[in-house]
């Protein structure tokens, strides 16, 4: 199993080798990186490695992620499994939820 760190919120979960990122997160019914399609058609669940290594499972729709972009950690976390402890940020229109949801428990 491999740590699995999401920097937004500052949660860790386990994920096995043989699952990807976002399916080890839904397993263990933990919530950050966001979920869509699961199939790599969306786009969602858009992520950027910061440290470790992923391996891909999958091909990622090249709508949601440049070959430019894969070259620099950025990936769809439905098609990545761990091959190491990692930590990963959520990118793109996401990132705003992360904010609302600060926003909305500060106030409560």
């Amino acid at each position: 199993m491999r740590s699995i760190h999401l920097e937004q919120t500052g949660e860790t979960y386990l994920c096995s080798e043989a699952e990807t990122l976002l399916e080890g997160m839904t397993r263990l019914g933990k919530r950050g990186i966001p979920v869509g399609c699961v199939n790599g058609g969306c786009g969602v669940c858009k992520i950027s490695i910061r440290s470790g290594r992923v391996r891909k499972v999958g091909a990622m729709s090249r709508a949601h992620v440049s070959v430019e972009e894969e070259a620099k950690g950025v990936c769809l976390a439905c098609r990545v499994a761990p091959l190491e402890d990692v930590a990963v940020e959520v990118v793109g229109k996401m990132t705003k939820a992360f904010t609302l949801a600060s926003v909305v428990g500060a106030s409560s």
